[in-house]
């Protein structure tokens, strides 16, 4: 295959036997206003392959089944180093459990980083189900947002941009040079702040990067994963899976443990102390909580 040209677009997908979810995904990434360049899907399930979806959908694609379940983290990575290998100019980053709300996504997020300069954009994260709501709240200043009429319309707010802030995994758009500053996925997170970890490495490259609030991505809600506490003044992410859990709480200790994270990680021991001792009063999962944060903390990244 000879290289893709400096402004080529190449589509990076994650997935794991969920084909009918990837066919939606797919479905409108192949109706683009600007036409997606190449596709790259790494499949995390082959066991349950779905190389007919991908073969299906209309673009030039590269299929890569991986045996190994890499997870999110090592899915993005093995993805994103294959763009790169095409020779890509920009990698767009999609999961197969989200999609582009409309056909102009693409070409509203490679305008708007090719006129101010930007590093890597990305589109407001919406809930699949409301999408006049966010998928998951955002901060700007000192207020949480929940709606993007809210998160546009917030006093002193640039009408385009919101910078410094960006769900990389959800529909983020990154120019190659970016990658070659701050890297790909760490294949050890498996799942679960992987994205934080990225977004870390990208606050403390400098480059410039943010989210287009004129650009939506769909995304089913995370906001039952955070548990209220305080009269709702305060929330803590205790997942109801075990699985999840496990991943959330080891490698946020990992991450509050890294360069630029280490004032955050200050606060997590007594919010997470009040919730489970007072909200919750449950000693146990507080010491199972400290044994997990422990562990990332060590860099002890076993499986679940």
């Amino acid at each position: 295959m000879t290289p893709l040209g400096p402004d080529s677009v190449v589509a990076v997908v994650v997935t794991r036997h969920r084909a009918e979810l990837l066919t939606e995904a797919l479905a409108v990434l192949g109706r683009q206003t600007r036409p997606v360049d190449h596709l790259v899907v790494v499949d995390n399930g082959p066991d349950r392959p779905a190389r007919d979806v991908v073969e299906a959908c209309g673009i030039p694609a590269t299929y890569l089944p991986s045996w190994n379940n890499l997870g999110g983290a090592g899915g993005f990575a093995l993805g994103m180093l294959h763009a790169l290998a095409l020779g890509a100019g920009w990698v767009w980053l999609a999961d197969d459990d989200g999609r582009a709300a409309d056909d102009t996504v693409l070409a509203t997020l490679l305008d708007l980083a090719q006129r101010r300069g930007l590093a890597a954009v990305s589109p407001t994260v919406a809930d699949l189900d409301d999408p006049d709501r966010l998928a998951f709240p955002v901060r700007r200043g000192l207020t949480w947002h929940s709606s993007r009429a809210a998160l546009a319309t917030a006093e002193g707010a640039d009408p385009d941009l919101l910078p410094g802030i960006a769900a990389l995994f959800n529909g983020a758009l990154f120019r190659a040079s970016t990658l070659d500053v701050v890297g790909v996925p760490d294949l050890r997170l498996f799942v679960r702040g992987d994205e934080v970890e990225m977004h870390r490495r990208l606050v403390r490259s400098g480059l410039p990067f943010g989210t287009a609030l004129h650009a939506a991505y769909l995304h089913p809600a995370g906001r039952h994963e955070d548990k209220p506490m305080l009269g709702g003044r305060l929330h803590a992410r205790d997942p109801e899976d075990e699985v999840k859990r496990y991943y959330t709480y080891r490698n946020r200790g990992y991450l509050i443990s890294q360069p630029g994270m280490r004032r955050v990680g200050l606060l997590e021991l007594p919010r997470f102390a009040w919730y489970f001792l007072v909200t919750r009063r449950n000693p146990r999962e507080f010491a199972t909580w400290l044994r997990l944060i422990r562990q990332g903390r060590a860099e002890h990244f076993h499986r679940a």
